[in-house]
């Protein structure tokens, strides 16, 4: 039974995060682009965790849990569930030091992320999310092998991995002397979301937050509205995988709600243009979850006319034929 006097998540537990994982993460570039800023009539900075270890901002959480663990429990191993970014974050921070990781996944997640997992040395086990309850299978996996299963979002360790993508953030800010009027987060379970505001409110108060979903596919941004955790449709689907989890996570939920945090939707079609856009001025390559932050601001989601905004691009795990897509989309 989980503790009702749990305390509560900022941006301490954040600090404390970044000095742990310091040592192991890229800090990833913020970049700008003279041509996305005439377009929009502000100034746009993308943060690059696209170029994190594994391709996405999911390596901070996994490596800050995992450091967190006893040598006997890193002995047994770890698993997760994912789409495939998570997995990949897990499986890269299992096999830095040593410890088996398994991965369960969708059996329709993208081919570059089911490689990557196994690139890492995890043991990919799939399931059918038609008829199948990953949670059930992850739960049985980890009784029977007696793993620490790490999870995606719902989880104070991860959430302060997330958050140093925010509090890298911040400090690049100030590095260039700007202050953020307003921030984009791509969001699911609400992991990366919760940690980004709270290192960045916690620098910036005045900073307007804004979490980006998948068009019809809101859950975060109901469950703000509700207060409890919101499942999404299960009869929708996206490109943007990444963003596409059944229910947003409790303790990110809890978190989010102490701010002024508001949300923002962009369609497939939105969050493919991001994508080309990012690759033609950035030369970045993002996903379709990774661009929708970016897809955000360049579809007029917000006024951005003489503001300064900052976006995460927070993956670039794409099949080649989806990227392909992308660049042929105008």
């Amino acid at each position: 039974m989980e503790s009702t006097t749990e305390k509560p998540f900022g941006v301490h537990d954040i600090r404390e995060a970044a000095a742990r994982l310091t040592a192991y993460v890229v800090r990833t570039p913020l970049l700008s682009s003279p041509v996305l800023d005439a377009e929009v009539g502000g100034r746009i900075l993308i943060k690059a965790e696209c170029l994190q270890i594994t391709g996405s901002f999911k390596f901070r959480g996994a490596l800050n849990t995992l450091l967190s663990l006893t040598s006997k429990e890193c002995a047994s191993g770890v698993a997760a569930y994912s789409a495939g970014n998570h997995g990949q974050g897990v499986a890269a921070a299992a096999a830095m030091f040593g410890c088996p990781s398994v991965i369960v996944m969708p059996d329709t997640a993208p081919r570059i992320k089911v490689e990557g997992c196994r690139w890492w040395g995890a043991e990919v086990v799939f399931y059918d999310p038609r008829r199948q309850d990953r949670h059930q299978v992850i739960g049985e996996i980890a009784r029977e092998r007696g793993t620490v299963v790490i999870p995606p979002f719902d989880d104070h360790r991860v959430m302060a991995g997330q958050g140093t993508v925010g509090l890298e953030l911040a400090e690049q800010l100030a590095e260039k002397g700007v202050r953020p009027d307003a921030v984009l987060v791509p969001c699911s379970g609400g992991g990366l979301s919760a940690g980004v505001t709270a290192a960045v409110v916690a620098r910036y108060p005045d900073a307007a937050i804004h979490v980006v979903e998948p068009a019809g596919m809101a859950k975060m941004a109901r469950s703000l509205v509700t207060g409890r955790p919101e499942a999404r449709d299960p009869r929708r689907v996206t490109i943007m995988d990444g963003l596409s989890g059944p229910r947003v996570g409790r303790r990110p939920l809890t978190a989010l709600r102490a701010y002024a945090v508001c949300g923002l939707e962009v369609t497939d079609e939105e969050a493919m243009r991001g994508m080309a856009a990012a690759f033609a001025h950035l030369k970045l390559v993002l996903e379709p979850a990774g661009a929708a932050a970016l897809a955000a601001v360049l579809a007029d989601r917000i006024d951005v006319r003489d503001r300064t905004v900052a976006v995460i691009a927070s993956g670039g795990n794409v099949d080649p034929s989806v990227f392909a897509r992308a660049l042929g989309v105008t």
